[in-house]
């Protein structure tokens, strides 16, 4: 690895905890090359413009997020629809999973308008969607695909229920995802 190679996975890694601790709020160019512990100028030199550093920043914390879904349910854990929602539910309402879940959803928030975040989005949300499909125990593709879509849906919205009602609404609802029956 080169040291520019190097220096620029630093600074990567430093932009990643500046979204999970600020969100989307403070992404000027200037802010997240103080974050970055980088002039303006050098932060422009590992990246091309500020799409790309937000680009690799959130591909940093998803790959975060990534390590943290596969020590709790590892890939070739084939399970019922209903045991993986309850599983992915209380992972997403954990204390430590909640700064990656509210960041996630200022970017699906920033992606109707503003780029990078609707190319994140979309990559990010393809990833989740295909981690669910290869935990679920269901031989067939289409009803496969469509129960990680409603797995999906329902993680993210107690992510939205967080921010709208609190963690007290968030972690009751997510307490009652074990109660919920998938039709064969």
């Amino acid at each position: 690895m080169t040291v520019r190679a190097a220096q620029r996975q630093v600074v990567t890694e430093r932009l990643a905890g500046h979204l999970l601790a600020t969100g989307l709020s403070r992404t000027s160019v200037r802010q997240l090359a103080a974050a970055a512990q980088v002039s303006d100028r050098m932060l422009l030199y590992y990246f091309k413009d500020k799409a790309e550093a937000l680009g690799e920043a959130m591909g940093h914390v998803v790959a975060q997020l990534g390590g943290r879904l596969e020590a709790a349910l590892p890939a070739g854990d084939r399970m019922p629809p209903e045991r993986l929602l309850a599983e992915a539910a209380r992972i997403a309402t954990e204390p430590e999973v909640r700064p990656f879940m509210a960041l996630w959803m200022e970017v699906i928030a920033a992606a109707r308008g503003e780029a990078p975040y609707a190319a994140i989005a979309g990559q990010v949300t393809s990833g989740f969607l295909s981690w669910i499909e290869t935990r679920l125990d269901i031989e067939n593709a289409e009803r496969r695909a469509a129960t990680a879509g409603l797995i999906l849906a329902t993680v993210d919205g107690l992510a939205l229920l967080e921010i709208g009602a609190g963690a007290p609404a968030a972690l009751a609802a997510a307490e009652r995802a074990q109660d919920v029956r998938f039709t064969p």
